[in-house]
């Protein structure tokens, strides 16, 4: 039982938020001795009691089933450790500065992994003025292609979404880059440090 929720965990998190059993009762349309026998662990809330019951107490489903708030202890990121996620079902590209668990189309996504670049994946670089113009030279057809390129800075990602049929090209500002990535739909994530 203790992988679904427990009433300990609601009891800590209804007097973290200074609530009574009758305040958070009355919020979630159920009796202040319902609450009381989960808290003392003769029962627990019905699934469908889930949201409101995390509603109630401001914190997210995933919190009430750890039994814990989660509150941001990052004090500075690094995007060194910069991870991206693509979906296999829609084409979304999903970016974390640190490791994550992201889902989308109701699947769990790993974080891509780099790749060792290779003659068919080489990633061309030119400055052009303030730019640089990045270029793969790269089939794009609907079946295999590129579907993103992105600059890694040193605060910041600018990522362009690549469509079959088009060029894989983008281009980018100089100022802060650090690193370029690459990402084709049969062969992975390539990297070029700049």
């Amino acid at each position: 039982m203790d992988n679904y929720i427990t009433g300990a965990a609601i009891k800590r998190l209804r007097e973290n938020k200074k609530m009574t059993q009758d305040e958070l009762a009355q919020k979630i349309f159920v009796s202040d001795k319902t609450i009381s026998k989960w808290e003392n662990g003769h029962g627990l809330p019905d699934i469908s009691l889930m949201e409101p019951l995390a509603k109630a107490l401001d914190i997210s489903v995933i919190e009430l089933f750890s039994g814990n708030e989660v509150r941001n202890q990052n004090r500075s990121s690094n995007m060194k450790k910069i991870q991206f996620y693509t979906c296999p079902v829609c084409g979304n590209v999903i970016q974390s500065t640190g490791e994550a668990v992201i889902s989308c189309c109701g699947i769990t996504l790993p974080p891509l992994e780099i790749e060792e670049l290779d003659e068919e994946h080489k990633i061309q670089l030119e400055k052009v003025e303030d730019e640089y113009y990045v270029s793969i030279d790269h089939p794009m057809t609907k079946e295999h292609y590129i579907s993103f390129i992105a600059a890694v800075y040193d605060n910041g990602v600018e990522l362009t979404k690549l469509y079959p049929e088009s060029s894989a090209e983008a281009r980018f500002k100089i100022s802060r880059a650090k690193f370029l990535l690459a990402y084709c739909n049969h062969h992975g994530l390539f990297k070029v440090d700049i």
